[in-house]
């Protein structure tokens, strides 16, 4: 299956959603607009990760969104899933390809690297995540990346979407969105909110207001 991969990206975060509403809580989270969806479990056992997934792929599919799984090329492939998010010191690109197939959906972190994301591009990747723009209590130590970085990008990374990812909210979404980015990735300000479907809905509209500023300019 083919999908666009643009809007907003949720990661699911075991601390933030309770096991006994993981899949409810997802589901919230798509039913406000996600359009896709990366399961990652850290220290995490292999079976219970497939278990989980093989689960969340069968919510994801009604929706028609990507579910992704961080890290782990083969539990993917085991789950079914679209494709696998991979960061520095997880395996290559090349190899994930050959684990999961042609089709899938391999997603790269370049951090704060306009030439990680070159060199990602040139190996196949299918999207690339810049950040974080922001603190956020998810990557602690971390420095904020400059959204010159997010712009740059944009004007470099022509051929696949650019994503921005790092304690991105309501009240700051636009502006990252500003830099021309083609999605933002959230944990918190959707997993963390009392209202994921709500959370995620007012983070979904800014994109449709894009959507109807671009047509009325045009």
């Amino acid at each position: 299956m083919k999908y666009e991969l643009y809007g907003l990206y949720v990661i699911t975060d075991k601390k933030l959603v309770p096991r006994a509403r993981f899949i409810e809580t997802v589901e919230k989270s798509l039913k406000g607009g996600a359009r896709i969806v990366q399961l990652r479990e850290k220290d995490t056992p292999s079976d219970e990760i497939v278990e989980l997934g093989r689960r969340l792929i069968e919510v994801t599919r009604r929706y028609d969104a990507p579910l992704i799984i961080d890290d782990y090329p083969v539990l993917a492939r085991e789950i079914g899933a679209d494709g696998v998010h991979l960061g520095s010191e997880d395996t290559t690109i090349t190899e994930a390809r050959r684990i999961m197939g042609g089709e899938a959906i391999i997603g790269v972190s370049c951090y704060g690297s306009i030439q990680r994301g070159i060199e990602a591009e040139k190996e196949g990747a299918n999207y690339l995540a810049f950040g974080t723009p922001f603190f956020t209590p998810t990557k602690p130590e971390r420095e904020p990346t400059p959204f010159s970085v997010l712009i740059k990008a944009k004007e470099t990374i022509k051929d696949i979407p650019v994503f921005a990812i790092g304690g991105i909210n309501i009240g700051n979404a636009r502006l990252v969105l500003n830099t021309g980015v083609d999605g933002i990735a959230v944990v918190t300000s959707v997993f963390g909110s009392p209202d994921p479907e709500a959370a995620s809905q007012e983070l979904s509209a800014l994109f449709h207001d894009r959507l109807n500023n671009i047509v009325s300019i045009c």
